[in-house]
């Protein structure tokens, strides 16, 4: 009986499914061509799924719905072990670049420390602000950029006032400033550099102004002298004349000489000039020496009277200290006797004679030698702080034993602390004081000049420059000055070893100094007394092509104003024709026909 009906609920499903099959037969789309159906369905069209479901379930095989579960987990299951074994790979080849990364900056460190935690950075929380400033101040420009977009807080430590004063100093802006001038000192460090970057352009283009300082009755430039804005230079007349560049209507401007020179007739010519920050001097033929304030001018403050004719000249740049040398004496005046309160400074001095390079202190009772080879003279000296430099001519049998040297010593030791150069040339010029740390400039006779770089003991650059010999050099980091016989100055770039531009006037060039804007250049004559200069002639003053010329260079931003430039500079196309002289080539404006008022 059971048996009987488990067939009948059989047959009885059979024709439910069949009812059901024809019902939805004209809703179900029919078998796709070359689609092969089941068996079971092979005598009707494509049926819907589940009723194929239940077919799978009454002929008892099992669920589809099993299977597809089953599928997916395992696609799943191979998806999860795929992306599993890429990222072990790729942190299996980041471990070893990072094992070999041993040098980080300091900022990347901290940055990528920051990326590990997503709360508040622990910078900003733990560390006080006080130590958080002293290790900022570790960092450059670009790396305090970065730090100030870290948070809000590092922003302030970034742009922090104290930070970026230390930063412009130094970088030798505003050396004798305070925190406090300044409300923002990144914006005056950001001014800075933009002047210093203008300055230099208008040093390599030569756009600036161009002035000559010429005193009419002083007839013949015997020697000129500069420091910082002050230009000293002495005349065959017997007069001295002082420049104060900043201020051109200064009263001190007229030195008038000592009542012995000014009662001589004819005045003795002036045959050496010194100046500093403080004081003037000039040295007379006849052997006086006179001193003056360079704040009041007017009558000398010191005088005093030599044996014979002072043969040199030297005023300390930082303090009043003078000496002179008049045949075999050598006298040195110091800050005590020169200006009352400085009497605290003792000068020390190097001097030339012959072979022979002596040290003279106050303190001692009489100099020592520094340097003493016979037979090899010594042919220009210069000295520094902490070196002295000077040149030293090989004659006879050691003219082959690598040529003429340069020889520097240490001022606290007074031993060598470098021998350089090899040149078959006399060496004529030497610049070590106002040279670049570990630089020294110098100028020769055959024709050169060159830069040493005396750690390596090695030559920096050596630039062919005066066919009539150098007369005088300055160097600074990126430029180097020179002057030749010929009354060229020419200004070079020292990485390059090109030459920017030069500039051409009569009489060899004896005097070359320059800052950060400025420069001042003198050409001096050889013939003191050339015709039409003498008493007896008509004119008693000298032609203009003999007296020499002093002109001053002003690079700076501010002298391209309209007042600096001259009219014809400053002629627009509304003229009929003109010049402009602020670009390398002197270019015509056009002719333009009709353009005349008169037409």
């Amino acid at each position: 009986d059971k048996q009987h009906e488990h067939g009948e609920v059989h047959r009885h499903a059979q024709e439910a499914l069949q009812v059901a099959s024809s019902a939805h037969r004209r809703r179900v789309p029919a078998a796709e061509p070359g689609v092969r159906l089941p068996e079971v369905a092979a005598e009707t069209e494509e049926q819907p799924e589940y009723v194929s479901i239940a077919r799978s379930l009454l002929d008892g095989r099992t669920s589809p719905l099993l299977d597809r579960l089953e599928e997916e987990r395992s696609r799943r299951k191979r998806q999860y072990h795929n992306r599993t074994n890429v990222c072990s790979a790729a942190l299996q080849r980041e471990e070893p670049q990072r094992k070999a990364k041993k040098e980080e900056e300091l900022v990347d460190q901290l940055i990528q420390d920051l990326n590990e935690v997503n709360d508040i950075p622990f910078f900003d929380v733990e560390l006080p602000y006080e130590l958080a400033l002293n290790i900022f101040q570790y960092l450059d420009r670009a790396e305090l950029g970065r730090c100030a977009q870290v948070s809000r807080a590092w922003r302030v430590l970034a742009e922090d006032g104290v930070l970026w004063f230390r930063m412009c100093v130094k970088e030798g802006f505003h050396q004798d400033a305070s925190v406090s001038d300044s409300p923002c000192w990144k914006s005056t460090l950001r001014d800075c550099r933009n002047s210093a970057k203008t300055i230099r352009s208008n040093w390599k283009n030569r756009v600036g102004s161009i002035s000559q300082l010429q005193f009419e009755l002083g007839k013949v430039l015997c020697d000129v002298s500069s420091c910082d804005n002050f230009v000293l230079a002495g005349y065959t007349s017997g007069d001295v004349r002082l420049w104060d560049t900043l201020h051109w209507d200064s009263a001190a401007s007229y030195l008038k000489a000592n009542g012995l020179s000014a009662s001589t007739d004819p005045r003795p010519h002036v045959s050496h000039v010194q100046v500093n920050d403080a004081v003037a001097a000039a040295a007379y033929e006849d052997g006086c020496v006179d001193l003056w304030s360079t704040e009041t001018g007017g009558v000398p403050i010191h005088h005093y009277q030599s044996a014979g004719q002072v043969q040199a000249l030297a005023l300390s740049p930082d303090s009043p200290a003078l000496v002179s040398a008049s045949g075999p004496d050598v006298r040195l005046d110091h800050a005590s006797d020169l200006v009352a309160g400085r009497g605290q400074q003792c000068p020390l001095a190097a001097l030339a004679a012959g072979e022979t390079v002596y040290m003279l202190d106050p303190r001692e009772e009489k100099p020592w030698t520094l340097h003493s080879v016979y037979g090899h003279p010594v042919t220009c000296l210069d000295a520094s702080d902490s070196h002295v430099a000077f040149g030293v001519k090989r004659t006879g049998w050691a003219m082959h034993d690598g040529g003429n040297k340069i020889h520097v010593y240490s001022l606290e030791t007074s031993k060598p602390a470098a021998c350089v150069g090899n040149s078959p040339g006399d060496f004529t010029c030497i610049d070590l004081r106002n040279s670049p740390p570990h630089l020294l400039v110098c100028g020769n006779k055959d024709r050169r000049v060159r830069v040493f770089d005396l750690r390596a003991g090695s030559s920096v650059a050596s630039l062919y420059a005066h066919h009539l010999g150098v007369t005088a050099v300055q160097a600074d980091d990126w430029k180097i000055v020179s002057g030749g016989g010929e009354g060229l100055v020419c200004v070079w770039e020292m990485r390059m070893g090109a030459k920017l531009w030069e500039m051409h006037n009569r009489h060899p060039v004896r005097h070359v100094r320059f800052n950060t804007a400025t420069l001042l250049t003198a050409n001096i004559p050889d013939d003191k007394s050339p015709r039409g200069a003498c008493i007896t002639d008509d004119d008693l003053t000298a032609h203009r092509r003999h007296r020499g010329v002093i002109c001053h260079y002003d690079f700076s931003e501010d002298a391209l104003s309209q007042e600096s430039v001259l009219p014809i500079c400053r002629s627009d196309y509304s003229d009929s024709y003109g010049y402009n002289y602020n670009i390398g080539l002197a270019v015509p404006y056009d002719r333009l026909s009709g353009s005349h008022p008169s037409h």
